[in-house]
């Protein structure tokens, strides 16, 4: 067992916990599963026993460190700001030390870490998809047609490209008309760079509508929050070093890097600094820092630097689809994003307000999607009747993690809503 002073500072954490009960009613895993021991302030309390020597981290305390969402509900209303979701997420990196880490979820790592061999192996799964997995008949992704490892028949899994985004497009894209010589970079994100490419090709249209010059790194890795999430701290350290190293060569050159994600956004806004401080590599902290005013998630950057609103209203179009919008925790939450996608996409579409979109819709990460999957299909039934009584045609978020959640959530509760990301929507609005 670990001594306390091998252990990440914890007790200061449970030190620092009023133990007021604030969190409790906003706490995703709580809200289906209420256990004092499965909250906020239940977590922080055993985090802190841990370190003291009270706590054996046990199979037991796995489960329960292993049920968090990590949704920051939590540390969106506790009024000491605990970081409740940063102390689990280095808990369970003292897990996977101890317990090591599922040999899918290992292999699901490697891939993200090689860009190449994650191509062959995403174009291999698109060639031979038939076998196991059938269209779902509203074009939502893709339907395992009989029980798989960790997937059950009938599950809605994400569509599958034929070729990825980063390979779809030349580097370089310039536009003729670019007068005031603005030029972006974008990160597209592994969901979106593999599965849900139409993110991308809206990006790159609206884009070229507003004569913006466009730059595609190629060599972009994952930003690591799979990982991250997962306590696979050696393959955060390596895509951090990897992709810094990298987007330095190309910073100083570009107005922006936009990020149609909200997850990978927040882990290179948010989630990069806190690990090196946390794991000791702090030589690392100046130069992320010196690279955060230009990273920016796209909605955000296009809304407050660009005439986009004005374009999209100059339009006229009103479009029939009436959509509802749901808030990525990583967005509004993390960095504060919700106003600027709703503002965008009101100029064309008419948008109706769920009852609450700001509820976690249940993602939680690569464990919560496999072993404990049948706590986000709990986390997924309220918020797929409250998308349901909107009688919205489109839920639309600026996640691609929410949209594999809600689209499953939608597929196994009846709804036929569509999840559109609001780059898509811009985009038809456009052409």
């Amino acid at each position: 067992m670990k001594e306390a002073k091998e252990i990440f500072n914890f007790s200061a954490t449970s030190d620092d916990c009023v133990k007021c009960g604030k969190c409790i009613p906003v706490c995703t895993i709580h809200q289906i599963n209420q256990d004092e021991v499965t909250s906020p302030r239940g977590f922080i309390e055993l985090l802190g026993a841990y370190q003291k020597g009270d706590l054996e981290l046990d199979k037991n305390a796995k489960d329960i460190f292993e049920s968090c969402f990590l949704c920051t509900n939590c540390v969106d209303v506790c009024p000491n700001s605990l970081a409740t979701d940063m102390v689990i997420e280095e808990v369970r990196a003292d897990i996977a030390d101890k317990f090591g880490i599922a040999w899918f979820k290992k292999g699901f790592f490697f891939l993200l870490r090689h860009r190449r061999i994650m191509d062959i192996t995403m174009k291999m799964g698109y060639m031979f998809k038939t076998c196991a997995l059938a269209n779902d008949p509203l074009d939502r992704g893709l339907l395992a047609r009989f029980n798989l490892p960790l997937i059950k028949k009938n599950r809605l899994l994400p569509s599958m490209a034929k070729t990825s985004f980063l390979n779809s497009y030349p580097e370089e894209i310039k536009s003729p008309k670019n007068d005031k010589k603005v030029r972006v970079a974008i990160f597209i994100g592994c969901l979106a760079n593999y599965n849900y490419t139409e993110i991308g090709d809206g990006l790159v249209d609206i884009l070229k509508h507003l004569d913006i010059d466009i730059f595609i790194p190629k060599k972009q890795l994952c930003c690591g929050a799979p990982a991250y999430f997962t306590g696979d701290t050696s393959s955060v350290e390596y895509l951090i070093r990897k992709n810094l190293d990298y987007f330095e060569s190309f910073m100083d050159e570009v107005d922006a890097m936009i990020i149609p994600e909200a997850t990978c956004s927040a882990m290179i806004k948010h989630d990069w600094e806190i690990f090196c401080k946390n794991h000791s590599m702090n030589e690392l902290v100046p130069r992320i820092q010196k690279m955060l005013p230009k990273i920016h998630m796209a909605t955000s950057w296009l809304h407050d630097n660009t005439e986009l609103k004005k374009l999209l209203a100059s339009k006229g179009k009103n479009i029939d689809e009436l959509v509802t919008y749901h808030d990525p925790c990583h967005a509004r939450k993390v960095q504060g994003i919700y106003q600027e996608p709703r503002e965008l996409l009101a100029q064309n579409y008419s948008m109706v307000e769920m009852s609450d979109p700001n509820r976690c819709c249940g993602f939680g990460g690569v464990t919560m999607q496999t072993e404990k999957f049948h706590l986000a299909q709990k986390a997924g039934e309220p918020k797929s009747a409250m998308i349901k009584e909107t009688k919205a045609t489109v839920v639309s978020a600026e996640c691609s993690a929410c949209r594999v959640q809600l689209s499953e959530a939608l597929n196994h509760n009846g709804v036929k809503t569509l999840f559109k990301n609001p780059i898509e929507l811009i985009a038809k609005a456009l052409t």
